[in-house]
């Protein structure tokens, strides 16, 4: 299937996000304009990154024609070598030990979650994403992990399905929905229309049942928009938002290539500009993190954009993605290899 600019726009915008949530100016309060902009970044933006996993999974199985059989034992098994290899980067992330809460092992986990339901139809993707939005919060309310489950297997992966940041109990209603939207015809203005629409209503649903759980409750847990709160309303508002995102893009992708190049040079590089901008902070010290000037945030999405934009231009897929096609076309023929021409 032919690349989407939009997408890889899309793709840029969740990156560069997450970079503003990591190293963007921080201002006690959050009292100026800017700054209730650079706050829309925190967790709405890893939202967008999970839903445009789910995305991917859609485009790498068939899209609106979803592959069977055989091809569709390959396409699991590709994207579970994808999620393995995501998982080890992502681990390997971690013990760096940087005050970012690095989301990749719970985008591995929702990768390998996601092969279960390839074969789903779009409403089966939405009532389910529906489902989860509504009733995993609650479910992950009670569990209450809210100490620490301890080192280990069992340990980790409690953190990873409940923890307080990514849980993958609760994101995975991003992946659902996202799975969904790349099951449609993306390139249609009447797709993009709709997923505007439907944006726009779950935005508002969302962030003013937030709005209204603060004037009603003195501690509405189940309904917080707060960055990574895992709420109800605060992953249906950050669906919302994430749709948006995506309509725009994909319609402002190709009446605008040269502009938003930059933009989707990093949506094509959007593992490895993350993985470095992980390291970069690791690198320089947590100083360069949260920091009250806009120096830091502005050198670092600058240096972002112009290393992905000249990768791109001279030296095409990025180094991360390359090991990750790579390394799941591999296991895909050794596991399940290609049936041999007739004749």
């Amino acid at each position: 299937m032919a690349r989407l600019a939009g997408i890889d726009v899309a793709r840029g915008t969740a990156v560069l996000g997450m970079v503003t949530a990591h190293v963007g100016p921080d201002a006690p309060g959050r009292t100026t304009t800017a700054d209730r902009v650079l706050e829309l970044a925190d967790g709405r933006s890893s939202a967008l990154f999970v839903v445009l996993a789910g995305l991917s999974l859609a485009l790498l199985s068939g899209g609106r024609a979803p592959v069977v059989g055989r091809d569709l034992t390959r396409a699991r098994v590709r994207i579970a070598g994808r999620a393995l290899v995501v998982l080890a980067v992502g681990l390997a992330l971690e013990r760096l030990d940087t005050p970012i809460l690095v989301i990749l092992p719970t985008y591995a986990v929702l990768f390998l979650a996601g092969c279960a339901v390839l074969t789903w139809t779009v409403r089966t993707l939405v009532a389910a994403a529906a489902t989860v939005a509504l009733v995993a919060p609650a479910v992950r309310e009670a569990v209450g992990l809210d100490a620490d489950p301890g080192a280990g297997l069992l340990g980790d992966l409690a953190l990873l399905l409940v923890g307080p940041h990514y849980p993958a109990l609760v994101w995975s209603a991003y992946l659902l929905a996202g799975l969904a939207l790349g099951r449609c015809d993306l390139t249609a203005p009447a797709v993009q229309r709709r997923t505007a629409l439907v944006g726009g209503a779950l935005a508002v649903v969302g962030y003013g049942g937030g709005w209204l759980g603060r004037l009603l409750a003195e501690d509405p847990a189940l309904l917080s928009t707060r960055p990574h709160a895992s709420s109800p309303v605060e992953v249906i508002g950050n669906t919302g938002a994430a749709l948006l995102v995506v309509a725009a893009c994909l319609a402002a992708a190709p009446r605008l290539p040269r502009a938003l190049s930059p933009l989707a040079a990093v949506g094509a590089l959007a593992f490895t500009a993350y993985t470095a901008q992980v390291v970069v902070v690791a690198a320089v010290g947590p100083q360069i993190v949260w920091q009250p000037l806009w120096t830091s945030w502005l050198v670092v999405v600058v240096a972002t954009v112009l290393a992905c934009w000249a990768w791109r231009a001279w030296l095409g897929r990025g180094p991360l993605e390359r090991l990750l096609r790579g390394v799941s076309a591999r296991v895909a023929e050794r596991v399940v290899p290609r049936a041999a021409p007739v004749g």
